[in-house]
Formats: structure tokens, sequence, C-alpha cells
């Protein structure tokens, strides 16, 4: 029997995804051949509503590529939610806090015990009864647990947020961090580098999974990869399109003897 996601981080294998936008069903074949192992589904950025988000998370899972879906807030009733729509991971953006995290691990590893049942559970008050908690290990088997580490305060903490029981992995925001961080996109300066380079070592080191999602050239994933990045959440359908249309527009236009005036496809990482 093949491996799903969830026994792939374990197992510290490599997985990879790209971000989808498009919400057409029928963008769905044509991802399908692309040797994806998941799809970022992204409703923090993306104005992608429940109805949508539950077809693209059937869809996708039913093609045997697993979705991974960003919330749009650390908000354990959202992850919830993106759990009840199919979502094989729940990504929290801007996680600064061991209770964050653990409010997370308790909608992705527990539901569909919440309040204050839950509360104590997840703060060591109390134990499952073993009936309980063997449901609750079915019910949710395979789920991941992922956060977004994207400032300093994170890094400050990171061994804090690490030992949290039921993370599963750590992706990097590179925007937002090199925005905390006062280097606006300059995703090549040594200190940002640097900074990166320590997640992802301390994040394996706890033996997690972590990735950086990039838009564009693929070196920047094949780089990080081979610093120890195992998840490779490599551009979006939307920055691959514009970025091959532009091409192809370049190459007729410059053949046909026509002037194109080169528009820049924004390098920021969703």
């Amino acid at each position: 029997m093949a491996e799903n996601l969830f026994q792939k981080l374990k197992n510290g294998k490599n997985v990879y995804g790209t971000c989808i936008v498009s919400t057409s069903p029928i963008w769905s074949k044509v991802v399908a051949g692309s040797g994806l192992d998941f799809v970022f589904i992204d409703t923090e950025h993306i104005p992608i509503d429940r109805n949508e988000l539950t077809f693209m998370c059937q869809t996708y899972k039913a093609l045997g590529i697993d979705p991974i879906v960003r919330i749009p807030s650390p908000d354990p009733y959202l992850a919830c939610m993106v759990k009840d729509a199919g979502a094989v991971g729940v990504i929290a953006p801007y996680i600064e806090s061991v209770e964050q995290i653990k409010e997370l691990v308790g909608a992705t590893k527990y539901r569909p015990l919440k309040g204050e049942r839950l509360h104590r559970v997840l703060s060591g008050k109390e134990q499952l009864e073993p009936e309980l908690q063997n449901y609750l290990n079915n019910y949710n088997s395979g789920s991941l647990c992922i956060v977004n580490i994207e400032s300093m305060a994170a890094v400050r903490d990171l061994d804090l947020l690490l030992s949290v029981p039921g993370l599963d992995a750590v992706i990097i925001g590179p925007h937002d961090l090199s925005i905390n961080m006062g280097l606006p996109e300059q995703y090549e300066h040594p200190e940002y580098e640097k900074v990166v380079r320590d997640i992802i070592h301390r994040t394996r080191a706890k033996g997690l999974a972590a990735g950086i999602h990039f838009p564009g050239n693929p070196d920047r994933q094949i780089k990080w990869m081979k610093e120890g990045a195992n998840i490779a959440m490599h551009s979006s359908d939307m920055f691959l399109f514009s970025q091959k249309l532009a091409e192809d527009m370049t190459k007729i236009k410059a053949a046909t003897g026509d002037y194109l005036q080169k528009t820049e496809v924004s390098d920021l990482a969703i």
C-alpha cells in the first residue's frame, strides 16, 4: 500500500506540491499529471469561499493529491471547518506562541472534541479514556498540523514551538519573514539566509518536516532542500501561467518584429 502524505513526512521523505489559485474543476485534470503529492490552497490571501474550497479539496483528494489548506488566522474553529471540507493538512499563518500551536493541534488531532474538556487535555490536566483516544486517533488518522514561521519572535522561541506534541511540520513564509527582519524581499541576503537555514536545521533536528514556499525559479527550492527541507512548495498555478505566457509572447513578438513592453511578475511568495 502506497504511503500517504502523513506517512511520507513522518518517515522523513521529500514531498512536492504547488499553490493552486484556480477554483475551476477542469484545472484539476492538468494538475493531476504533474507528479505532485499535495496542493496548497490558500484562504488567507486568495478569495475562496467555503463551497469552492470543499469542491477543490474533494476533487484533488479523489485524484490522489492531498489538499493542504492555509486558514486566514490561527483559529481552531477555522481549522475544523477546512478539515470538514476535506483538507488533509491545515496551515496556520504567523504563529508565534505555544498556545496557538496547541489550539491547532486540538483542531487537527482531537477533532471533534472541543471546549473545556479539550483545553484540559491539551494542558495535560486530563487523560482521555482509551476508547475515546482510539476513536479520535482513527477519526483524525493522516491529519497534518502545520504552522507558518514568519517572524523573528517565532524564531526566538522556535525550540518551544517545535516541542508541542502533535505538530508535524513548519513552512517558512519567506516574504513575511523578510519584512519582519527589515530585509524586504532580500532573499539572497546573508542574514536572511542564515535565519532560514537555522529554522530548517532546528526543525529537522526535532524530527519534524520543514519547507519554504517560493514562486518562480526552482533553484531556490533545490537550494533549501539541499539544506534539509523536505517539503517543496513550489510556486503557484497563477505565477507559472503568467511566467510562461510572458515568455511565449516575448518570443512570438520578437520573431514578428513587434515590441513587447516587459511587465514584471511579482516575486512575492503567497
